[in-house]
């Protein structure tokens, strides 16, 4: 269970000019994500726009980013979607390809009761021989999962974790209550000093793909009793945040990569284009990291 604790990019999808995805820039950043001290990846997710893409261009980036570690951090795969069959379709590439875990978000859009939910999991867990991370994300489609929902689904010893994308730290803390040790992740990036002082085992976020450095810093003084130094990189970090709010998370931290020599295009549609004002003051950011 160690290698699944720490500091994990959710990783992005870098794009070229037709729309395909670019193998060369994903190659650049998961280098570039491991040179700043992250401890694994999470590929395919929000962040990397997976739910956006068609199922073979998810696999196709599960192909790429597997190939680009090469063996040196620890790979976790969202085969997250609407179809249990596909789900199961994706889950099953990622094992063929040696992916050390995968994850899936809640069926959405048609509001799945309980028993469905749960289903969906434990059919897309039974289906292959990883581990599997479930993402709680109760944003995305009215799903919130619960200590006592959760106690009913680590019966299934297939289950290590959770990816707890919300701002709801007393149920980040519950988790760390199960009847099973469970591997709990911060997932939300402004709030990973709430998540650690909750008992979180380690976080999964975007800005990491860049931030990496800082919010490893973070960690480390907050493990080590800096409270006081924590909080001032915390409090950094969501300055630019808040900046990215802005313009839109998804594009500036596309700008902000791109300005530090990795191309990573445009996000996929309706994502709105990356604006003359995003890019001003992603370059303004990306410059002040890099001193």
């Amino acid at each position: 269970m160690e290698k699944f604790k720490g500091l994990f990019s959710a990783l992005l999808t870098p794009f070229n000019n037709n729309g395909s995805i670019n193998k060369n820039s994903l190659k650049k950043l998961v280098d570039f994500n491991i040179e700043n001290g992250i401890d694994g990846f999470y590929v395919g997710g929000s962040t990397g726009e997976g739910l956006m893409l068609t199922n073979e261009e998810r696999k196709e980036v599960f192909e790429y980013a597997i190939e680009a570690n090469d063996g040196r951090k620890t790979m976790i795969a969202h085969v997250g979607t609407l179809s249990t069959d596909a789900a199961i379709d994706m889950a099953k590439r990622a094992e063929e390809l040696g992916y050390d875990a995968i994850s899936a978000v809640a069926p959405y859009y048609y509001s799945f009761g309980l028993d469905a939910v749960i289903g969906y999991y434990n059919d897309i867990a039974n289906s292959m021989e990883l581990p599997m991370i479930i993402y709680n994300f109760p944003n995305s489609g009215g799903f919130s999962l619960t200590k006592e929902i959760a106690n009913k689904l680590f019966e299934n010893e297939k289950f290590i974790g959770i990816k707890h994308t919300s701002s709801d730290m007393f149920a980040l803390q519950q988790f760390k209550q199960l009847e099973r040790d469970i591997i709990v992740y911060n997932g939300f990036d402004e709030t990973l000093l709430a998540g650690l002082a909750m008992g979180a085992d380690g976080a999964i976020g975007s800005t990491y793909n860049f931030m990496g450095r800082k919010f490893k810093k973070i960690m480390k003084d907050f493990k080590e009793g800096r409270l006081a130094e924590a909080q001032k990189g915390q409090n950094e970090a969501d300055e630019i945040i808040c900046e990215m709010i802005k313009y839109g998370v998804f594009q500036s931290e596309k700008a902000i990569l791109t300005e530090m020599g990795i191309e990573m295009g445009e996000c996929r549609k309706p994502f709105l284009p990356i604006s003359d004002e995003c890019r001003k003051s992603m370059k303004i950011i990306a410059k002040s990291l890099e001193e």
